[in-house]
C-alpha cells in the first residue's frame, strides 16, 4: 500500500543576511564614515576598471583591491589621529 504524502514546511527562497554596522564609542552607528568608505571604495574600484582599459570580468577583483587600499588608508588615518 502506498504511503500517504505529508505536507512539507516551505523554506524561504531568499534569506537576506544583514550585517550589523560597528558602533562607535557613543553607542551610535557610524553611518557617515561607512558611507564615506563605501564611496571611496566604489570610486577606487572604478579607477582600477579604467586602468584595465574598461575590460569586463574583473569587477570583483577591482572591488577587493579597492577595499584593501581604502581600508589601509583609513586605518592609517585612524591611528595617526
Amino acid at each position: 500500500m502506498p504511503k500517504a504524502r505529508t505536507s512539507r514546511a516551505t523554506k524561504p527562497k531568499n534569506e537576506t543576511k544583514i550585517l550589523q554596522m560597528p558602533e562607535n564609542q557613543n553607542g551610535d552607528t557610524n553611518h557617515s564614515t561607512n558611507g564615506e568608505l563605501e564611496s571611496q571604495i566604489r570610486l577606487r574600484a572604478y579607477q582600477l576598471y579604467e586602468q584595465r582599459g574598461y575590460i569586463d570580468g574583473g569587477a570583483e577583483s577591482d572591488w577587493f583591491e579597492a577595499e584593501r587600499e581604502v581600508l589601509a588608508r583609513f586605518g592609517n588615518r585612524e591611528h595617526t589621529a
